[in-house]
């Protein structure tokens, strides 16, 4: 009954909020879909500045039975083998799973990843909140974050919220949770940090086919 009325009540709730949307087209979407042979899982990101410590920015990776995707609600996340629709993105294969740490992890921030092994179920009911979800508006990535994983097992203890920690807390305390923090050292440029991975992406590609 909440699936239903979440993804029905979605759209309208949103529109006085949404962002500009983004819909990429069917064809590169069936080019990059990927479908990742692990345990159904969910993986909440979270940004934290290394000089104030709080929380900067929220994205949850759904690894579902139809494929796995990343929600990176109102975030700057962009790269040219991972098509969006509405802040999701497609074709998130372990290359570019390790392209978003990276991507987000510099000298002014670090990025813990929690992960939690949840049944296909679950995944699969993320995965579509997630895809009915819309285009979200600045500052709302945990709110939308924390959103779509309401009234599921085990995130019956995630509040919804709008602060990227607070969020991370309650993931915490799921039972059987997987932490990992991510520190470097690269200069605060994201833009830098897509140009030299896309043109090592090129580089391994070129290699691979000779």
């Amino acid at each position: 009954m909440y699936r239903r009325a979440f993804l029905l009540g979605a759209p309208a709730a949103l529109a006085a909020c949404a962002a500009e949307p983004v819909w990429a087209p069917d064809e590169e979407i069936s080019r990059w879909r990927y479908r990742h042979n692990g345990p159904p899982a969910i993986t909440l990101y979270t940004m934290i500045s290394n000089d104030t410590d709080a929380g900067a920015h929220s994205g949850l990776l759904i690894n579902a039975p139809a494929e796995r995707v990343m929600f990176d609600p109102a975030g700057t996340f962009k790269f040219s083998e991972a098509p969006e629709r509405n802040d999701v993105f497609f074709g998130v294969t372990e290359r570019i799973r390790d392209y978003y740490e990276r991507y987000h992890s510099r000298v002014t921030f670090r990025v813990l990843s929690q992960r939690v092994e949840v049944t296909p179920e679950v995944a699969q009911t993320v995965y579509e909140r997630a895809l009915a979800f819309g285009a979200v508006q600045k500052a709302n990535c945990s709110r939308a974050v924390s959103t779509v994983l309401q009234d599921l097992t085990p995130f019956e203890g995630v509040g919804v919220t709008y602060f990227p920690k607070n969020l991370s807390r309650d993931f915490e305390k799921i039972p059987g949770v997987e932490e990992r923090l991510l520190f470097e050292t690269d200069e605060d440029n994201k833009a830098l940090a897509l140009k030299a991975y896309e043109a090592e992406a090129k580089l391994k590609a070129k290699q691979a086919g000779q």
